[in-house]
């Protein structure tokens, strides 16, 4: 007996601050005005996809004591530009990074709850976590929480809003036998939590959402990172789109479930993945090496290799040899506020390998980075690009994808137009929602409520 198909999931991750985004593009727009926004949530529920998913940046980021160029007209606030959505879409999945080191829970389950309330049970939660001082200095908490302890803040803090989630677990209305006024029975949104972190008690003031709880995503890649979402998160934002990195990942990750007491499909594995769509394989071949060009300029390429030698590379020439110095091992002050610092933990190795690379294959500074940084996981003509995402998705590489279109905000219409029926002609893709949340949308069970209630009182 054949085994059934996987329905694939499918989302979209704005592309307003990323690396991937072609500026110089004519068709590129803001991703500030809201319209920009608009235009790619419609598209998204246009073509049936699960959620848009918005990033979060709580500090602008420096390269050399100077904003990043892909900072420099400013980062607006996930829950405002989230909750206008809600009011633009019917369907479509609400998911926002909101960070676990810099926020308090009360605040943040608070923002959710609404959220969830506002868009009929939309709501998603990508738990993050924060380890460089620099963006603490923004919150007065610069350096305060050693590396080493910023997942068991995490798991806490997750904990701690999901207490408050489900501390409305009563919505009987009751007489006063007093005044005969009308009240709200008073277990509902009670609480008391004390623990390592957080000492709080008090009332909840936001009633039992429509999902009971957002979904909750989580992108850490290490072995804290892929142990907490295992314990507790819906879903995994991934890095690993590629066949043999997303299978060692994704059977890594689903073989933790059971010692948590949880299923294998319990846990969404959903890699970030781009594209470039082309009426033939090689038509898109030619786009996808020109859109590379476009996004790795020569000061782009210097920037880059920046953050690995830790050192001002300013005086090279990006088309010309790797630089035969070493990275400076000391404190890492070119790049501040920038994930990239954590991908390279042993410089040496890395500036090492990258030199035996570029000697190999004749490659500049920016051939390098452009081979090693790039990020297009499906080139070829809508048919290519249909049978190749549905082969990992079946090949349990993945339980489907967050697209990153390299277009603000354009750049998901081919995609949802060519890409989207070929898929659904195939009975791997709804061709209408089925349900009315993002649990509906994910294959995910509601809390339990009175089992949510009871866990809070005792």
């Amino acid at each position: 007996m054949s085994k059934p198909l996987k329905q694939i999931h499918l989302a979209a991750h704005f592309p307003g601050v990323n690396n991937t985004t072609v500026w110089s593009d004519p068709r590129a727009g803001s991703h500030i005005e809201f319209s920009s926004f608009t235009h790619f949530a419609r598209t998204a529920e246009r073509a049936k996809f699960d959620f848009l998913f918005l990033a979060e940046g709580l500090r602008l980021r420096e390269q050399g004591g100077q904003i990043y160029d892909l900072d420099v007209v400013g980062r607006p606030d996930t829950f405002t530009v989230l909750s206008a959505l809600a009011a633009v879409t019917e369907r479509l999945g609400l998911a926002g990074t909101i960070n676990s080191t810099f926020n308090e829970p009360y605040e943040v389950a608070r923002q959710f709850a609404s959220l969830d309330h506002l868009s009929d049970g939309r709501a998603a939660w990508n738990v993050v976590t924060s380890w460089d001082a620099f963006t603490g200095e923004n919150f007065r908490r610069g350096g305060f929480l050693p590396q080493e302890e910023r997942y068991s803040r995490a798991r806490e803090f997750l904990s701690t809003a999901n207490e408050l989630f489900d501390s409305w677990h009563g919505d009987e209305i009751v007489a006063d036998p007093h005044t005969g006024a009308f009240l709200r029975d008073a277990r509902a949104g009670a609480f008391v939590h004390k623990g390592q972190h957080f000492d709080i008690e008090g009332q909840f003031n936001v009633p039992r959402s429509p999902q009971g709880r957002p979904v909750i995503f989580q992108a850490g890649d290490s072995e804290e990172g892929r142990e907490f979402a295992a314990a507790g998160a819906d879903a995994i934002f991934s890095r690993y789109s590629t066949l043999d990195e997303g299978r060692a990942f994704y059977t890594d990750v689903k073989n933790r479930l059971a010692r948590h007491g949880r299923g294998h499909d319990q846990l969404l594995i959903l890699p970030a993945a781009t594209f470039v769509l082309g009426d033939t394989d090689e038509e898109a071949g030619e786009a996808a090496r020109e859109i590379r060009r476009q996004q790795v300029s020569g000061a782009t390429a210097i920037k880059h290799l920046e953050f690995v030698w830790n050192r001002d590379l300013s005086g090279y020439d990006p088309d010309g040899p790797l630089p035969d110095i070493d990275p400076d091992l000391g404190e890492h002050s070119i790049a501040r506020g920038r994930a990239q610092v954590r991908m390279y933990r042993d410089p040496l190795a890395t500036a090492r390998e990258w030199r035996e690379r570029a000697a190999a294959n004749n490659w500049s500074i920016r051939d390098l980075v452009i081979e090693t940084g790039s990020r297009q996981s499906f080139i070829g003509s809508p048919a290519t690009v249909a049978e190749k995402l549905n082969a990992y998705v079946q090949a349990d590489v993945s339980d489907g994808f967050i697209l990153v279109p390299h277009l603000t905000p354009g750049g998901l219409d081919v995609f949802a137009d060519t890409v989207v029926p070929l898929l659904q002609e195939r009975g791997v893709f709804r061709t209408e929602y089925e349900g009315t949340t993002l649990r509906d949308h994910l294959g995910l069970a509601h809390p339990d409520a009175d089992a949510a209630g009871e866990r809070a009182a005792s």
